[in-house]
């Protein structure tokens, strides 16, 4: 249990620095929007609560870190609809520089912001890894890259490396054809030639095998070899935006699945589960704490576009639906719309957050404890 106590502690500092970083990104995404069209911000807020630190700038908005850093928000000048508040509130009100007066679609892009500020970071956090670090492209030649523990490849001796010449007396010229041909003898024992350290020598592996569909294939269980290659500046930026839109696709097509109910929704992790992993990568180093704040970073902008009330996308649903009618929709829509979306989002809460707390083990350990 005292050796957890660091471990705790690394976890609650790379979580609050991780973060901080897409919650500050988001919300001055909707501040610079805000500003541009306008509007003024009285408050930017980093956390809830109550204010550790604060100051006001010469635009007149004042910028605070709270204790609980769970999220932030920014507070626009006349964001609430004069009929829900007091004639003294009216009364104090800027003209041309409230939130509500503004066109539905000057509204609209102010919402918006938040999460493209957050793809957009995806984008640079991306392309500066590729330019600086370079990018990690799958070598197409028959070289061994990694070999998995307990796998055919590791039981026949097999090494990073080992470039592999033939299979089964089938000739090997590339990657591809080491799953071709592994792929179609699942479960059985064959001679492979390599070529390690200059010197030829044959092995004898016996595959693995699982299901693919309605059939058996073989398994090798070795990886292909990574180069790393360095990008220019703007083919890494262009590089960024395609891994970006990788990453988008990828989180959508998981969360379709889940739905499907073809993936298992346990490992859908909440706060925790980004506690626990921040202070895991911080362990990896720069490249990979980076990496991991742009993923994320797709995560929160993508989340925010849901169209749930009290999200993003749940405001600009309800701007479009005001767009198509000519009108806001009726006070009384609003209101069950963000009852909804606070249940909706409450619930999700919790489970993630079972899901959390059974993954480290909590469940088991109190189990242990009481039996």
């Amino acid at each position: 249990m005292i050796h957890a106590i660091p471990d705790f502690f690394r976890s609650a500092g790379a979580f609050a620095v991780v973060l901080g970083i897409l919650i500050f990104v988001h919300e001055f995404g909707h501040y610079l929007a805000a500003r541009w069209c306008g509007v003024h911000v009285e408050v930017f807020s980093i956390g809830f609560g109550q204010a550790i630190t604060s100051w006001m700038d010469r635009h007149g908005t004042r910028w605070k870190l709270a204790w609980l850093p769970l999220g932030g928000y920014v507070k626009m000048h006349g964001q609430e609809r004069p009929e829900d508040v007091s004639p003294e509130v009216r009364a104090s009100w800027i003209a041309g520089r409230t939130f509500h007066e503004k066109k539905v679609w000057q509204r609209a892009i102010i919402v918006a912001a938040g999460p493209i500020a957050n793809f957009l970071l995806a984008m640079v956090l991306f392309g500066g890894l590729f330019a600086s670090m370079g990018m990690a492209v799958p070598e197409t030649l028959p070289v061994v890259g990694s070999v998995l523990p307990a796998s055919a490849a590791a039981h026949a001796g097999l090494q990073a490396n080992d470039r592999i010449d033939s299979i089964a007396g089938q000739p090997v010229h590339s990657f591809a054809d080491i799953q071709h041909i592994i792929e179609a003898r699942p479960d059985q024992t064959m001679p492979i030639v390599i070529t390690r350290d200059g010197a030829t020598s044959t092995v004898q592996v016996h595959t693995g095998s699982q299901m693919s569909g309605d059939k058996r294939i073989g398994l090798l269980g070795i990886g292909t070899a990574v180069e790393y290659r360095h990008l220019p500046v703007g083919v890494a930026l262009l590089a960024g935006v395609k891994q970006t839109w990788t990453v988008t696709t990828q989180i959508v097509h998981g969360i379709g699945q889940m739905i499907e109910g073809t993936v298992s929704t346990q490992d859908l992790g909440g706060p925790l589960r980004i506690a626990q992993l921040s202070g895991q990568v911080v362990e990896l180093g720069l490249t990979s704490l980076v990496s991991f704040i742009a993923v994320l970073s797709v995560n929160l902008g993508l989340i925010n576009l849901f169209p749930i009330p009290i999200l993003d996308g749940g405001h600009l649903l309800f701007y479009l639906a005001e767009a198509i009618r000519g009108r806001p929709l009726p006070p009384r829509a609003l209101e069950y719309g963000f009852r909804a979306g606070l249940a909706v989002l409450a619930s999700l809460f919790l489970f993630t957050t079972w899901n959390d707390l059974s993954n480290i083990g909590l469940f088991h350990w109190v189990a242990h404890l009481m039996g």
